[in-house]
């Protein structure tokens, strides 16, 4: 089960909410185990030109009290397979053709074809929520709506059924959401720690592939390939180019004198990795050599900084005077989450002065560290024409403190051929 039931309950508690409904697709995903790849691109003009641009609408609803259920359409039943959800609610034809009788299905199959027949069937996915909380005696309670994934659609058919439902109390739980997913089940933190491990193994093979006048684009196809090898997918694979920033696009030739930043990730099992290092196709030179030691004890520093309780604005802070004390300024040391997304919270930056706001809750932007949470420290220096070090690792939170969520060794940069 990916969802942290148990902190999601105790907030549901501290925030009087009987029921959490997502209506996202990543929060469906954190909600049930549900995934379908197409959730997150579907318009509604794909199927009915002229329509909006507004996603398809699919809900996971979580009571207090009771058992969960998940709404979707009736041709993805087969995506609800396995799921700990085990109550799923269809809306609209099954699109099946019921003139030819079915073989005989062996257990899972034979459930959900049971989902399928099942009636009375509702016409639309919102009108399907709506029977489902009143199926769980949920009229008049207090719902966190997730209302940032709300299509326009369903945002106008919600608001003209919830007023005729007698005392219903609709709270916006977005943020609440997003806050409940920066801790992290046993789970997940599986998932993430084999998405890190297929990165490393991946990207540290394809950079010792580089040579002088090697398009990066033929690493980035080395990296996809060994990923699809490990049942991951590729996400992104970005490099520094000539130390002005970053780049994805540019069919760049490595120079015989390039010293980069090298930034990968893939996604295993619908969770994210992110990581990098310094690329160096040459020796440093003593000013690199500097920038890089310098990077180094940042990243020691931030992970000194991490234990349970600390803000997480002190993490970056600590990374910060770290470069400061050697005379850099420049570069922005911080830290984010990793989950669903390839930014969860929290985000290790200074303290903004924001803060975590919906109906259901208001709290600092400057998040206190939680055992379980799991992050990305990382920092590069940018020097036009001369190089762009840089280091990126990822953490779990301990009692004790930081742990490396999996071997990744940044005592030196990538050296392809170096012994050659």
């Amino acid at each position: 089960m990916l969802f942290n039931k148990p902190r999601a309950s105790e907030y549901m508690r501290r925030c009087g909410l009987d029921a959490l409904v997502a209506t996202s697709p990543v929060n469906i995903t954190y909600l049930s185990d549900y995934y379908f790849w197409m959730d997150p691109i579907f318009r509604e003009y794909w199927m009915s030109p002229g329509a909006s641009s507004s996603l398809g609408q699919n809900y996971a609803v979580f009571p207090l009290e009771g058992e969960p259920a998940l709404v979707i359409g009736p041709q993805q039943v087969g995506n609800a397979a396995d799921l700990w959800v085990r109550e799923v609610r269809l809306a609209g034809n099954t699109g099946m053709d019921d003139s030819v009788p079915p073989v005989a299905l062996p257990g899972e199959a034979e459930r959900l074809y049971d989902v399928l027949q099942a009636s009375p069937r509702d016409a639309t996915p919102t009108a399907a929520l709506l029977s489902v909380l009143k199926a769980r005696g949920l009229s008049g309670a207090r719902i966190g709506l997730e209302m940032e994934g709300l299509s326009e659609p369903a945002r106008q058919a919600l608001a003209g059924a919830l007023p005729q439902a007698a005392g219903w109390r609709v709270k916006d739980c977005s943020n609440l959401l997003r806050l409940i997913r920066a801790v992290k089940s046993a789970d997940e933190i599986e998932r993430l720690a084999r998405a890190a491990a297929i990165s490393e193994q991946a990207g540290q093979e394809a950079l010792a592939l580089t040579r002088p006048g090697m398009l990066v684009a033929d690493l980035v196809q080395y990296f996809r390939l060994r990923l699809a090898e490990q049942g991951a997918d590729f996400e992104h694979f970005a490099f520094g180019y000539r130390g002005m920033g970053l780049a994805t696009e540019p069919g760049y030739r490595l120079a015989a004198d390039d010293v980069q930043f090298m930034d990968w990730g893939c996604v295993y099992r619908h969770y994210y990795s992110d990581t990098g290092t310094t690329l160096a196709v040459r020796d440093l030179s003593p000013l690199l050599a500097e920038r890089h030691a310098a990077l180094r004890a940042c990243m020691a520093a931030g992970l000194d900084a991490i234990r349970p309780g600390a803000k997480v604005s002190s993490v970056r802070g600590a990374m910060k005077d770290t470069l400061a004390e050697r005379g850099i300024t420049a570069a922005n040391p911080h830290g984010h989450g990793i989950g669903l997304e390839v930014r969860d919270y929290p985000i290790l930056v200074a303290d903004n002065g924001l803060r975590l706001r919906d109906e259901c809750i208001d709290v600092p932007s400057d998040l206190p560290l939680e055992v379980d949470m799991v992050f990305n420290l990382e920092c590069a220096i940018f020097m036009p024409g001369v190089g762009s070090p840089h280091i990126e690792r990822s953490f779990v939170v301990t009692p004790q403190g930081g742990r490396p969520l999996t071997p990744q060794d940044r005592s030196g940069p990538i050296r392809p051929g170096a012994a050659a």
